[in-house]
């Protein structure tokens, strides 16, 4: 596999770009051949997927090895081409498309072209857990902002399967509250599943 070309662009199409490395030129696809605008004087180093069937041979080249490692991770969706791989990353950062799918925002990834439902559920269940190198770490919460029972109902609505995302939502009301962990785990079923 090729891991990166490094050379001169000498020719930009809305589809790819062409790298001139010692008088060979590498047509390359990219998410946006027209980010290579501003390298045209000097040399760029464009980190390559080397894509191989039957009936094709092609490089597909990115700004960064984390977008074409995401790239691969995006070719291993049922589902989901080098075309629609290029497109999906054309149209976010990668750190926003880990986030969407770990968080399982359907929504969110139905936004990117040629997704729609049952793709994007594709790739929640494919990829989930498998991008924590590309998502932005969020911030861990303060323990010690939690009464032992309510942390310990946190903990059991998150054995329960309930996503980190939903229990924060409900967090603030039941602050308010003193009660038992039994207490706190009923309330917040009840507000979980209205």
């Amino acid at each position: 596999m090729i891991e990166f070309i490094r050379g001169y662009v000498d020719y930009i199409c809305p589809e790819y770009i062409v790298i001139d490395h010692n008088g060979i030129g590498y047509e390359i696809f990219t998410p946006n051949p027209f980010a290579f605008e501003e390298s045209r004087e000097a040399a760029v180093t464009v980190y390559t997927y080397e894509y191989v069937r039957e009936d094709v041979h092609a490089l597909y080249g990115f700004l960064t090895r984390e977008e074409r490692n995401l790239f691969a991770k995006l070719l291993q969706v049922s589902g989901i081409g080098p075309k629609g791989g290029l497109a999906i990353l054309a149209a976010g950062r990668p750190d926003e498309l880990a986030r969407a799918i770990e968080e399982e925002n359907e929504a969110f990834l139905c936004k990117f072209p040629g997704v729609g439902k049952k793709t994007a559920r594709q790739m929640i269940l494919d990829l989930k857990g498998k991008l924590t190198m590309f998502s932005m770490p969020t911030a861990p919460r303060p323990a010690a902002s939690l009464s032992g029972e309510l942390a310990e109902a946190i903990a059991a609505l998150k054995a329960l399967g309930y996503a980190e995302r939903e229990i924060e939502k409900i967090i603030p009301a039941l602050r308010e509250e003193t009660m038992s962990t039994e207490q706190y785990v009923k309330r917040a079923l009840a507000m979980l599943l209205k």
